[in-house]
């Protein structure tokens, strides 16, 4: 795309910061555990059970199972497996599934009784999702043929007025056909002026075949994700040729690539070529992506980045205009994992627990998940899941890393329930978490959820504590996170700290804190400096 430039990492989300000054403010409350054992407590949640069960089915009976209330338990299924049943008859597989997942993982009873298993309701729910099945007689067999399954993607945004002239403001990408029925797969942010809220105006959406460029043929949006920068649109035509998805798993550091697309905007039908440089780039919130040096340029992404075989092994999303041959790409398993989403239509919601966590080390080895934070509120707090507990299963698969959460969170949706086994010192635990919607911000909506002692633990990496009953911004170091901002400035244990202003950045996206402090590694020097921080990042779940 042609004005897209990607972040890399804090010194670019920095290197502009715009500041929306705000004075140190935290909740008037933070959320503390219901006593359930008190009966206006019990009734009170009843009653907020029986208000969500029509709009919020699955968290109602996920808040009855933590209620422990066998009444409501039974009402709240019985409805959930009337609705399952319901979506079962409309055939309606993605309701149907997510509604099985849940009741699944908290063991309800009799839903074996409809003839339908998971797989077999998986099956039913892909079998018309585009990139699935494949018509065999238009994959490509030539390089030549997988250029002509890529598109130009235009998004013509009206005319510009300029210093008192008008000029015509397109937005230039690339795409690839995946099925026969015309679906097109390229980049959110090469399409995201058609669902931004705060524009105003004009934008219609366009594709230009390779052995037509000229022709403007018009396309739809039918999903997207922002999180994984992806989108699926549809244009109807016949495609001369579609890509077939293969599995990036195949890949391996040095093995050769190749990426079509339209590079400049205008050059159409470009290949080149390079190697796969990295496979573990932490460049999206929700997992790693490919580092690619295949020439890429403004206007190729939503590109095909193609294996010896040519099928589809990563969708190309960013390039450093600076770096020559520094370029990335999405997996294409995260497209596997989105497409249903994509195709079910809208904005693709992630799901999340309200926590923050990195992966346990035993040795070389990875053995789970350690929770390193539960922000108050959260589904994974409300459950009595705490900080220091290693999760090691969710819905019967073994985690033994951060990867693998992201993993499985990537093929669920909000609303939906799981089952998670997990170890806090020598005992094992079972919980039901509730999925709820991921914010685009994770740690802002952490900051404005819990006190400063708390919320700086997924932000800057450190745990404080209150030193003054009568300054409330004084406070002492109690712990610090190896490899986080905390870390890195220098922070250790017992250093004092007055967080003496707070500051976002205009969307959020950031956050800057002026601290005076006296670090132990800097022979207890008074100094006044600012940490600054992203307030998303792939530790977040």
């Amino acid at each position: 795309m042609l004005r897209f430039v990607r972040n890399l990492g804090c010194a670019a989300v920095f290197a502009v910061f715009l500041i929306s000054c705000k004075t140190i403010k935290e909740p008037a409350s933070v959320f503390v555990l219901p006593d359930y054992t008190e009966d206006d407590v019990i009734a009170a949640e009843i009653k907020r059970i029986d208000d969500m069960m029509p709009e919020y089915p699955v968290q109602a009976l996920w808040r009855a199972k933590l209620l422990k209330n066998e009444d409501i338990i039974d009402k709240t299924s019985d409805n959930l497996t009337s609705l399952f049943k319901k979506a079962l008859d409309e055939s309606d597989y993605y309701t149907a599934m997510n509604y099985y997942r849940s009741l699944a993982a908290v063991k309800k009873a009799g839903i074996e009784g409809f003839g339908v298993n998971e797989k077999q309701l998986y099956d039913r729910y892909i079998k018309d999702i585009p990139g699935f099945t494949v018509d065999e007689k238009l994959l490509p067999k030539t390089m030549a043929d997988c250029v002509d399954a890529t598109v130009t993607v235009v998004v013509d945004l009206g005319i510009k007025i300029k210093y008192g002239a008008g000029y015509a403001e397109k937005i230039m990408g690339s795409g690839f056909f995946i099925d026969k029925r015309g679906y097109i797969i390229t980049n959110n942010h090469v399409i995201n002026d058609l669902v931004d809220p705060k524009r105003e105006g004009y934008a219609r959406l366009y594709i230009k075949l390779e052995n037509d460029p000229d022709t403007l043929i018009p396309a739809k949006l039918i999903g997207h994700d922002p999180m994984l920068d992806l989108a699926l649109l549809k244009a109807e035509i016949d495609p001369p040729f579609i890509l077939s998805l293969g599995s990036s798993s195949d890949l391996s550091v040095g093995d050769r690539i190749s990426v079509i697309g339209t590079p400049l905007g205008v050059l159409n039908g470009t290949i080149t070529s390079g190697i796969v440089s990295a496979v573990n780039r932490r460049m999206l919130s929700a997992g790693s992506v490919l580092q690619i040096d295949a020439a890429v340029t403004f206007g190729n992404s939503g590109g095909p980045c193609l294996d010896r075989q040519m099928r589809v092994q990563a969708v190309v999303f960013s390039g450093v205009a600076q770096a020559s041959g520094l370029n990335f790409a999405v997996p294409v398993e995260y497209l596997l994992q989105d497409l249903p989403y994509l195709y079910h239509g809208g904005k693709r919601a992630h799901a999340w627990t309200g926590a923050f966590g990195q992966t346990m080390k035993e040795g070389q080895n990875s053995t789970g998940l350690e929770v390193m934070y539960v922000m108050p509120g959260g589904s994974i707090s409300r459950a009595g899941v705490k900080e220091n507990a290693v999760i090691k299963f969710v819905n019967g698969q073994r985690i033994y890393s951060i990867e693998d959460m992201q993993n499985i969170l990537r093929s669920y949706i909000p609303e939906t329930i799981v089952s998670c086994s997990y170890q806090i010192g020598n005992e094992t635990k079972d919980a039901l978490l509730y999925l709820s919607e991921r914010p685009e911000q994770p740690g802002y909506e952490i900051y404005n959820s819990d006190l400063i002692t708390g919320s700086f633990v997924p932000i800057f990496g450190m745990k404080l504590t209150s030193t003054s009953t009568t300054l409330r911004r004084k406070y002492s170091v109690k712990n610090v996170i190896r490899g986080s901002v905390a870390d890195e400035s220098g922070f250790s244990e017992n250093d004092p700290i007055y967080v003496a202003d707070v500051d976002f950045s205009e969307n959020n996206e950031a956050i800057r804190v002026q601290v005076n402090t006296r670090r132990k590694k800097k022979g207890y020097l008074d100094l006044s400096m600012f940490l600054t921080s992203p307030l998303d990042s792939p530790y977040y779940f």
